[in-house]
């Protein structure tokens, strides 16, 4: 339960900074994809818990999760103008160089979530194997982008 309740926090404070990014965006865009991805950070630490099992599985928490993911697909892509390569970034000059490729991975993430956020229904996925099923394409496009758009440390 202490482990739910630490992710449950996490994802809470996830929408906040998700709530709070139009301000940041003028300002920063590199801070503003900084805290969207540690958003979805926190969705995925919680997703991912609950499907390893080390998590006890929540429809709420699961709603919630592919919620922040959803939100994410909808709108880190807004944040990568001319210049902001530079700085201290963990995006790839590949987002730059290849504009429509980085757009059409986040269009499979935005298919990705909305197909979550449908199999969620009112409450949230019904079972953890519901909940499994709705974010492993999650998933998987969060990888396949970071694989070519994420900077190798």
């Amino acid at each position: 339960m202490r482990n739910f309740r630490k992710f449950a926090g996490a994802a809470m404070a996830a929408g906040l900074v998700l709530a709070t990014m139009p301000a940041q965006a003028t300002d920063d865009p590199i801070a503003t994809r900084q805290a969207i991805m540690s958003s979805m950070g926190a969705a995925a630490g919680l997703g991912g818990g609950m499907m390893k099992g080390e998590i006890a599985y929540s429809p709420a928490a699961g709603k919630a999760a592919i919620a922040t993911a959803r939100a994410v697909a909808l709108t880190f892509g807004d944040y990568f103008p001319a210049g902001s390569d530079q700085g201290k970034t963990g995006a790839a000059p590949s987002i730059w160089e290849n504009p429509d490729g980085f757009a059409a991975e986040l269009a499979k993430l935005a298919e990705a979530t909305a197909k979550g956020v449908e199999a969620s229904g009112k409450d949230g996925p019904a079972d953890v194997e519901a909940f499994k099923a709705a974010m492993g394409p999650i998933f998987g496009t969060c990888k396949s982008c970071h694989e070519t758009y994420r900077k190798k440390n």
